[in-house]
């Protein structure tokens, strides 16, 4: 298999308090093209700051990042923009729809920023992928949560993107909508091919996926038994999303 992602001795370090405060150190891995992929961590050890690095949205100031076969550390703020535009989609947790658009608008959105053709038939039948083929002509203000998060997913796969970053998709919805959402993550992933990053505090969803990385003061190792068998990771308010 081909990498579609690899880092070597990433570091970042963020000035706080007037002191150097250390994100990431020598961060070291690749992922396959086509590969699921979860983060895990506790809150504040780096997994978002690290998803932003990997997809350019932010510099990093040591080693080196590869995406889709090209060097972020060498391209400038526009070239990233196209690359993402080109390879990338992207789930946030707080879905991140455009209020002033309609579901169907939204998810043709990256299509008609690809000039691709066609781009309400296709967003129509990704709408029905995701079960909402009924609820086009409806603004986000009017779906449910979970109704704008499969919007959300409809809109990450409309350009066929190489690799899907996801900083905690389930986190906003109840129990029976997130697994809706993560179900419809792994069909779109196995049905276009396209690799999966997931960030996520969800212990259950980080084992769906085929490989499991953990973030702890900074580092990133390979968690190399199933992830259900490993201590729990717990700061003090009991939880470590973010």
């Amino acid at each position: 298999m081909s990498s579609i992602l690899s880092v070597k001795k990433l570091s970042k370090t963020v000035i706080s308090n007037g002191e150097e405060l250390k994100i990431l150190s020598d961060c070291q891995f690749e992922i396959n093209a086509g590969e699921s992929v979860a983060i895990v961590g506790r809150s504040g050890s780096g997994k978002s700051t690290l998803l932003s690095l990997l997809a350019g949205l932010d510099v990093c100031e040591q080693g080196e990042i590869e995406l889709a076969g090209q060097s972020l550390n060498r391209l400038d703020e526009e070239q990233r923009a196209l690359l993402r535009g080109q390879h990338v989609g992207f789930v946030f947790q707080s879905f991140m729809l455009v209020q002033s658009l309609t579901a169907l608008e939204n998810v043709m959105l990256p299509l008609e920023l690809n000039h691709q053709a066609k781009a309400k038939e296709q967003a129509s039948e990704l709408l029905s992928a995701v079960g909402l083929a009924d609820r086009g002509h409806h603004y986000p203000n009017q779906l449910s949560g979970g109704e704008q998060q499969r919007v959300a997913v409809a809109r990450a796969f409309a350009s066929k993107p190489d690799i899907l970053f996801a900083d905690e998709p389930t986190g906003n919805l109840d129990a029976e909508n997130g697994h809706k959402v993560e179900n419809l993550l792994f069909e779109l992933n196995k049905a276009q091919g396209t690799t999966l990053v997931l960030v996520t505090h969800d212990l259950n969803l980080a084992k769906r996926c085929q490989r499991q990385l953990q973030m702890q003061a900074g580092q990133l190792t390979e968690i190399t038994q199933n992830i259900t068998n490993q201590p729990k990771i717990n700061d003090e308010a009991g939880s470590y999303a973010g």
